[in-house]
Parts: C-alpha cells; structure tokens; sequence
C-alpha cells in the first residue's frame, strides 16, 4: 500500500520556518511516533531513532521566466 498526502501554499518566510520548526520538533520529540499536519489531514509517522536526510539545492536561469532556487529536504525511514 502507498500513500500519498501534499499540499501546497505560499507563505511568508516566518510562516514556512514556523512549519519547519514544528516538524522538526514533532520528528525530536515523538519517541512513540509523530503527528505531521499536511493541509487540512494530520499523518501519523513512526520514525526510528536514525533517520536518512538528503537536502537538496536547484538554482535555475531563465531569460524568459527569470531565475528560481528551491531547496528540497528528504527524510525517510523503514518505520519501527
């Protein structure tokens, strides 16, 4: 089974670092597993004590649609 929950929203800078730091304190202190909120849903994760991490960075030219950068953040793990 695979299941898959996104959402996407723009928000200010203090906004998306405030989900950021929610997440990160979910993922710390959920020792018997995590609540994470995506859109109007709330997943229940169950992370082990070692987790894989990839971040990622794009930064991208283009005359016609201007320049972007974005940065990708991958936490993954066999649940407990």
């Amino acid at each position: 089974m695979s299941d898959k929950t996104i959402t996407e929203e723009k928000l200010a800078r203090e906004e998306a670092a405030e989900r950021l730091e929610r997440l990160a304190a979910a993922l710390r202190d959920g020792d018997d597993g995590c609540d994470v909120r995506v859109g109007n849903k709330t997943v229940r994760l169950h992370p082990p004590k070692r987790v894989n991490v990839e971040v990622g960075v794009r930064e991208r030219s283009s005359i016609l649609r201007g320049s972007r950068e974005s940065v990708t953040v991958t936490i993954d793990w066999k649940p407990k």
